[in-house]
């Protein structure tokens, strides 16, 4: 059984930098589909990066590109997404996601229905 556990949130002023982590156990295949997903109240849940951890193919939609940065990290079974340039509208709830699938040929058009295990959450809160 795979599990999820992201770190790293907090509470930033608008220009900070938060570095969240999402520690995976229970893999069973050496690549994974690995995403970043938040949710902000009253808002649906949506995509910011995604990286297939086969070849590090990697995507960003666009109101993060040039701030955000997702990265792996082999030996610990972690990905990472590095935030920078924080936007008060930044703040939500982030998940980290996975599946066990080659998504780089459909990296630019994957959804939450394309991850099958998911983290508990951690709270980013970006202040004006």
């Amino acid at each position: 059984q795979v599990q999820l556990v992201e770190s790293g949130g907090g509470s930033v002023q608008a220009g900070g930098s938060l570095r969240l982590s999402c520690a995976a156990s229970g893999y069973t295949s050496s690549s994974y589909c690995m995403g970043w997903f938040r949710q902000a109240p009253g808002k649906e849940r949506e995509g910011v990066a995604y990286i297939y951890t086969g070849d590090s193919t990697t995507y960003y939609v666009d109101s993060v590109k040039g701030r955000f940065t997702i990265s792996q990290d082999f030996a610990q079974n972690t990905v990472y997404m590095q935030m920078n340039s924080l936007k008060v509208e930044d703040s939500a709830m982030y998940y980290c996601a996975a599946d066990d699938w080659d998504c780089a040929s459909a990296i630019q058009d994957l959804d939450e229905a394309d991850f099958g295990y998911w983290g508990q959450g951690t709270q980013v809160t970006v202040s004006s």
